[in-house]
């Protein structure tokens, strides 16, 4: 596969579009299909590159895979084994950039891998550490190292047979943020991001697309684009075969997708130093054990084929809860139990079938397939959350080359929406250090917001923190207190500034205080969005 793997294809232009042309008709340059990570970054770099782009989610942005990841900016340690290096690398490349755009969503791990002979001997992780380190070159993620476990503090909750072990660095991200801040700068650069909103149809024909997008009130509009690019992740295959309208003689749907299950669940907190673990199975796949939200540790991922039709409809089984508290238990002194369960989530992959009999070893690299002759069509085939930046920018570069309109890139090095934290602590450092610096000086101007309030909002909303609390001068200025810690202004801001619409969208998507409130705590905050729906 190349460094940039785009796929071109020709076939018949369809017949014009029966969409009434009308002064109600919106055009644009680019119709996005799909709010997911993909979608949401592509949008965000067509429209710094000046063309006018709608992007249609039908769902909340981040609703499905984009928010159910394990959570990792990270190269892909065990993709080595796949002989994956152009992935790995590339992966390996972005982790930096990434972290550096965002600190108060992304910040830098340590793992730990206990070292059991009886799944790959020491040599093979030092040569696989060994790449890792040097695929790519690193400013801000210490290298790897072997470690005595009975001399660190990694050691403390694992059991007493695992005496050696390896540290290595990658990242942490809040998934479902991260997508909200790419359609945030997206909106920001001049995009129309709709929720809610399903493309019924799309036709294409010589000159562009013509689309119908049905609203949350059931409403249609009718869009008519000079390209479409399907970011559906995994509904893009059944987007060109039930959605997209070819003629005849012509065939959208190119590609098989594999839709893998990745489920994850999340325990009371098992360890309490801050680094996270990978754990070697005896069927050779791992899982991590990662601290999550404080209080909790986060433990995946599994791979199961997607029984059903319908990815939204994923739930973890019984089997799989069963097969991550058995194989977490196999390295920590204190056994994980299913009934130790808090939360569960599952996210379906769309991956390139290639055929593998293992879900494991297929890969994770994206391809991107244009279609040229008569308008323009990309498909974004697989991806992983770490590569979306640089997916985004050569899918933007290949939109501007089916129009005839080359445009620069310009994301690398760029801030993502509140990750420019200058303002408040001058020229930048270090992404986890600026972050801390953060909070001191948002401490400093703010001292009634309170130590946990003002890092869970700095956590949130970065350097627009300002634009939650307005003029705000005590808490009293924020409003009713709608949930412990949770204030009237905070909802408003996410109506009004990030698509929030219900309950769920703010309790686990926007945060994840759905799992750390009480139950009648969440049922206030859904109660209130429902009395107090914002102005569409």
């Amino acid at each position: 596969m190349s460094a940039v793997p785009i796929t071109t294809i020709s076939s018949n232009p369809s017949p014009a579009s029966q969409v009434p042309q009308s002064s109600a008709v919106q055009e644009v340059d680019v119709l996005v299909v799909g709010g997911g990570i993909n979608g949401c970054g592509i949008a965000r770099d067509l429209a710094g590159r000046g063309w006018r782009v709608l992007l249609a989610e039908k769902d909340d942005l981040a609703s499905h895979t984009s928010s159910s990841s394990t959570k990792l900016i990270h190269g892909g340690l065990r993709y080595l084994e796949y002989y994956e290096f152009s992935l790995v690398r590339k992966a390996l490349q972005e982790r930096e950039v990434l972290l550096k755009s965002a600190p108060h969503i992304m910040w830098p791990l340590r793992f730990v891998m206990p070292h059991d002979p009886a799944m790959r001997p020491a040599w093979m992780i030092r040569i696989g550490l060994f790449m890792y380190d040097h695929l790519a070159r690193r400013e801000v993620l210490p290298g790897s190292r072997g470690i005595d476990l009975r001399a660190h503090e990694a050691g403390v909750p694992l059991k007493g047979q695992y005496r050696r072990g390896f540290v290595y660095s990658d990242g942490w991200v809040d998934d479902a943020r991260l997508v909200v801040l790419n359609a945030i700068d997206a909106r920001e650069r001049g995009a129309q991001v709709l929720t809610r909103t399903r493309c019924v149809e799309a036709r294409r024909d010589a000159q562009g697309w013509s689309a119908v997008l049905e609203g949350p009130d059931g409403v249609r509009q009718a869009v008519r684009a000079r390209a479409l690019v399907n970011a559906a992740g995994p509904w893009a295959e059944s987007f060109l075969r039930q959605v997209a309208r070819p003629s005849a003689a012509e065939t959208l749907a190119t590609r098989s997708l594999r839709l893998v299950k990745g489920s994850h669940i999340v325990v009371p907190r098992v360890f309490e130093h801050d680094h996270a673990y990978i754990f070697q199975n005896p069927d050779k796949r791992i899982i991590f054990a990662i601290p999550y939200q404080e209080k909790f540790t986060l433990i995946g991922t599994t791979d199961i084929e997607l029984e059903g039709d319908d990815p939204g409809a994923a739930r973890i089984a019984e089997e799989e809860v069963q097969y991550l508290c058995t194989q977490a238990s196999r390295y920590f002194e204190k056994p994980i139990r299913p009934e130790d369960v808090v939360w569960t989530y599952s996210g379906v992959r769309p991956l390139l079938d290639d055929a593998s009999g293992d879900p494991s070893a297929v890969t994770r690299d994206y391809m991107l397939e244009s279609q040229r002759d008569g308008a323009p069509l990309l498909s974004v085939w697989g991806g992983k959350i770490t590569t979306f930046r640089k997916l985004a920018e050569d899918a933007a570069d290949e939109v501007g080359r089916m129009l005839g309109e080359a445009r620069p890139a310009w994301t690398e090095g760029a801030f993502l929406a509140g990750g420019d934290l200058s303002g408040w602590i001058g020229a930048a450092d270090r992404p986890d250090t600026d972050f801390d610096r953060f909070v001191e000086a948002l401490h400093a101007r703010h001292p009634w917001l309170g130590e946990a309030l003002a890092r869970r909002l700095a956590r949130a909303y970065g350097a627009r923190i300002e634009r939650v609390l307005g003029d705000a001068q005590s808490l009293q200025d924020l409003g009713e207190q709608v949930a412990p810690g949770v204030y009237e202004r905070e909802l408003r801001y996410l109506q009004d500034e990030e698509w929030a619409v219900s309950g769920q969208d703010v309790l686990w998507r926007r945060s994840k205080l759905g799992l750390s409130l009480p139950r009648e705590a969440c049922g206030q905050i859904e109660r209130w969005m429902e009395a107090h729906p914002a102005p569409r």
